[in-house]
């Protein structure tokens, strides 16, 4: 898309070609029935396929393959129901599963680590705004608002004793069902769950999103809520953003209905816009 808004049709017909061969390889190689494999090694081991004894899920492959596109809608889908069922606790989505015990330091560095913690089958915070994208891109709002709310420290207010960190920080990592101490949470103020839980919340739940030629606005809202406000400063304009659960779909954008849901980008100084879903 770069390459094609600056006039660079070679270079942009270069990457497609790029893209789609990458896809195909993946497609080819990466597959294994309901989830994406996380390696293959120099020697032809494949690691995280549905037989593997250790780590036969890991979170990132499943829902970056989400996000970036190279899944198809039904890959899309029964990856991340694998998330669901094999990943998902009521303290956060695990890494991967089941822990690492045997798998060579050369391949996997989380061996290093006890089951249930960091990168060994632990609750890695800094990917929990990955999984809240992904299930907002396949329409699960109610999934995406779920597994936002399990990780955040607000979840522990009358649970001080088990996560053990201060109450109005994010953590690195909290201890899994894996762990004897599940839900305990560790390295407070060195993660980047503060920003990714920022983005996933106002980029994939809101659904507010800046591009280049103005600000979207595509909200996944959760069944129980009716709606939301919003304020966002965008290329020096206000955006007042109000939406609404109606059961229609339209944007207003002061007053003028609008087709789509780009809000162009404007000049004056406050910009006033209803969505109704």
């Amino acid at each position: 898309e770069a390459a094609e808004r600056l006039g660079l049709p070679e270079e942009a017909s270069w990457a497609l070609r790029q893209r789609d061969e990458l896809d195909r390889r993946i497609q080819s190689a990466c597959w294994d029935e309901d989830r994406w494999i996380w390696a293959i090694g120099e020697d032809g081991t494949v690691y995280g396929t549905r037989a593997s004894k250790e780590g036969s899920v890991y979170l990132n492959t499943q829902v970056w393959s989400v996000i970036s596109g190279a899944a198809t809608e039904e890959q899309a889908r029964a990856c991340l129901e694998t998330v669901r069922r094999e990943l998902a606790t009521e303290h956060g989505v695990m890494l991967c599963a089941p822990p690492f015990e045997t798998v060579p330091l050369d391949v996997m560095r989380a061996v290093l680590f006890n089951n249930g913690v960091k990168e060994n089958a632990g609750i890695f915070n800094h990917t929990q705004g990955w999984a809240v994208m992904a299930e907002c891109l396949v329409g699960n709002a109610d999934r995406a608002y779920e597994y936002y709310r399990a990780s955040m420290p607000a979840a522990y207010n009358d649970r001080a004793e088990v996560r053990q960190i201060e109450p109005y920080v994010q953590g690195q990592t909290t201890y899994s069902r894996f762990s004897p101490r599940a839900g305990t949470c560790r390295t407070p103020w060195l993660t980047g769950a503060a920003a990714w839980a920022y983005f996933s919340a106002t980029q994939a739940i809101l659904g507010i999103r800046p591009e280049l030629d103005g600000l979207r606005i595509d909200p996944r809202l959760p069944s129980s809520w009716p709606g939301f406000r919003a304020t966002r400063r965008f290329r020096g304009c206000e955006y007042r953003i109000e939406v609404r659960r109606t059961g229609r779909r339209r944007m207003v954008v002061d007053g003028v209905e609008t087709e789509g849901n780009l809000v162009p980008v404007r000049t004056g100084p406050v910009c006033e816009v209803l969505v109704e879903v």
